[in-house]
């Protein structure tokens, strides 16, 4: 009988063992192909690029005036803003615009390893300031939002994590933060965002309106394999209505600006329409800074203003100061931030000569024919009337289509903007994605694959394309998934 009996406790052990690895499929870590091969090292930027400001790259062909306040924008992008010197706070989430947008450099995105807001809090704030619980020290840069107000409403702005109060600065400051009340209230309520990268923004500002829904309109006419239509985009808009006499489907709206009716681009659902706007309202959101486009203090508390308002303004006394230098602090900081995201070269696609270029193609092929080129538009263009001639009539291969899509169930964030719904949001520009750490916008996976399976979800424009995708032989998905780390 032992005979049998080993026998029978073999077999279980199989049994055990592949059920375990059954049970193990769609878990976070795939255990078969595709698998991320996972960011790409950052190398340090040549000695000879013009200028090196930061690390941070600048577009060709700029001027010599465009290098010099591109330069003076990556110093003030870098800056550490304190309380009496800049105005820093009340409220704030961190103090520099580069600690949230480090990675790769200047102008990307929240950096891997170690969280500056995490690191800056446990330093700086701990006697008066608690870290909120999603705030992780190798985490991503974090923001939250709030669905609702007390009252019910749709609320849906940016709520400060942290308050000066505990800063040497900052003395007489004893504002509370509000986080904790956030939770007790209702934690289903909070949604956070991670930073956007703005490398290459200048050139996605320079794209024309009359491009978008052009390309909108032929990516509509596509059909893919057993049918599959990818459902058209709506960039941001309000409301929907001809420009330029190009007419927009049932389907295709985009998010526009309110008052001119212009399509907006930036931000995770396209709510802001210019890079003065993003740098303005950036300042003061996150870090407490008001300024000329947002002039008014979020947080009026007389004791702990140590700063004339607005903080950040423009300096005519310097405009003809005899010190070249001097004369560029004629600018406003926000000014200067949007010029300087304005000029930021976009990112390089891989250059190492090691990769597997043969996958690489293989896997663009594939991107194109399941249809993730209809969404993440390989290539616009530029106007060819933009006042720089860094920025005109270039190509900006940023892969989107700069409109809103659904994204289903599982990414609604419960936040509207603009005319963007709590589940629609503008196709992420992929461009730098082979560097990228945090994926979708609230950082919830560092994994490719799990990035690209989130787009399937209850009432997703992307439910087809991902059905292709999983109908695709495991080489075919490493192809893909290669092929997305190389930009």
């Amino acid at each position: 009988m032992r005979p049998i009996a080993t026998r029978f406790l073999i077999s279980s052990a199989i049994v055990w063992l592949v059920l375990s690895v059954v049970s193990d499929i769609g878990h976070a870590t795939p255990i078969v192909m595709p698998k991320d091969p996972g960011a790409r090292p950052t190398t340090a930027p040549s000695r000879t690029s013009k200028p090196l400001c930061f690390d941070a790259k600048p577009l060709p062909g700029l001027t010599q005036a465009e290098e010099k306040l591109f330069c003076s924008g990556a110093e003030d992008f870098a800056k550490k803003n304190t309380v009496k010197e800049d105005g820093l706070g009340p409220t704030f989430n961190f103090i520099s615009c580069r600690g949230c947008h480090v990675h790769p450099a200047s102008g990307g995105s929240s950096p891997l390893g170690a969280n500056p807001q995490y690191e800056f809090a446990r330093k700086y704030l701990r006697a008066t300031n608690d870290i909120p619980f999603f705030i992780r020290p190798n985490g991503p840069i974090m923001v939250a939002r709030l669905k609702w107000k007390p009252d019910g409403t749709p609320d849906g702005g940016v709520h400060a994590l942290f308050t000066i109060a505990g800063l040497e600065e900052a003395d007489g400051c004893r504002l509370r933060q509000r986080h904790g009340d956030w939770t007790k209230e209702d934690p289903n309520n909070i949604t956070n965002r991670i930073p956007t990268p703005t490398l290459g923004a200048g050139l996605i500002e320079q794209i024309d309106d009359a491009t978008i829904l052009k390309n909108l309109d032929y990516q509509g006419t596509r059909v893919f394999e057993g049918g599959v239509r990818v459902a058209l985009g709506r960039p941001n808009m309000v409301p929907p209505f001809q420009v330029n006499g190009i007419g927009l489907t049932g389907r295709a709206k985009e998010n526009r600006n309110g008052n001119d009716g212009t399509i907006a681009r930036f931000g995770w659902k396209a709510q802001n329409k210019s890079l003065v706007i993003f740098a303005g309202e950036a300042y003061n959101v996150e870090m407490g800074i008001s300024n000329e486009v947002f002039p008014t203090e979020r947080d009026e508390s007389k004791e702990c203003q140590f700063h004339s308002v607005p903080n950040d303004t423009s300096h005519p006394e310097h405009l003809f100061d005899a010190d070249p230098e001097k004369r560029l602090d004629a600018l406003s900081d926000v000014e200067k931030l949007a010029t300087f995201m304005r000029l930021l070269a976009p990112p390089e696609r891989s250059s190492d000569v090691s990769s597997d270029w043969r996958s690489i193609r293989a896997g663009e092929q594939v991107f194109d024919n399941i249809g993730c080129s209809t969404c993440h538009t390989p290539t616009l263009r530029t106007s060819p009337l933009s006042a720089s001639a860094a920025l005109r009539n270039k190509p900006v291969n940023l892969f989107s289509d700069l409109a809103l899509h659904k994204m289903g169930a599982d990414l609604d964030d419960g936040i509207s903007q603009g005319e963007a719904r709590g589940d629609e949001f503008r196709s992420a520009p992929l461009w730098g994605l082979g560097q990228r750490v945090w994926f979708l916008h609230d950082g919830r996976t560092k994994d490719l694959v799990n990035a690209i399976e989130y787009h399937s979800s209850p009432g997703s424009d992307a439910n087809g394309v991902i059905d292709l995708y999983r109908k695709l032989s495991d080489s075919q998905k490493q192809d893909l998934v290669n092929f997305l780390r190389s930009l």
